[in-house]
């Protein structure tokens, strides 16, 4: 996968999982605002980088004892993981160029470096997931996306946090 992307092994891929009690299986430790965002947040375009599980034996690059997850909100996606399993994955482009949104964009970007590209139409648009750092006390925003850091504040409020935003 990194290689048919150019991507080198510091830029891991996030693992997507058909249901969010799969999160349990990929990652430890997963703070109680974290499974807050999952309820609130999941399917759809959040990724959460938390501590992996010591069991997790998948080389998915110099990911630092970490894994980031996501449930994505896409009935045929979510068909295929739930018969697959979590599937380490990226977006249908290569390094550096904006996102695939049909089947024959991702084709004519990665060509033959894939063996399958699933084709349910083209995908809604070019902005990406959120991604959150869960691995500490307080959320740190890693990429702002779909979800604002507001939206997400006012998820966490319950818990009197707000995102760590450094950007």
């Amino acid at each position: 996968l990194l290689e048919a992307k150019g991507r080198g092994r510091n830029m891991p891929p996030p693992v997507l999982i058909g249901d969010a009690g799969t999160v349990d299986a990929l990652g430890t430790g997963l703070p109680d605002y974290a499974r807050t965002l999952i309820e609130h947040c999941w399917p759809g375009p959040l990724t959460l980088i938390g501590r992996e599980q010591p069991s997790l034996r998948w080389d998915l690059g110099d990911t630092r004892g970490t894994v980031a997850v996501r449930m994505p909100d896409h009935e045929v996606a979510l068909e295929i993981l739930r018969r697959t399993g979590p599937l380490a994955v990226s977006s249908a482009n290569s390094t550096g160029r904006p996102a695939a949104t049909s089947a024959a964009a991702a084709e004519e970007m990665l060509g033959e470096s894939v063996e399958v590209i699933v084709d349910a139409g083209d995908s809604p648009g070019e902005t990406p997931s959120t991604i959150l750092d869960v691995t500490m006390d307080r959320p740190r925003i890693l990429r702002e996306g779909v979800l604002t850091v507001a939206t997400l504040d006012e998820i966490l409020a319950v818990h009197d946090l707000t995102v760590i935003d450094e950007g």
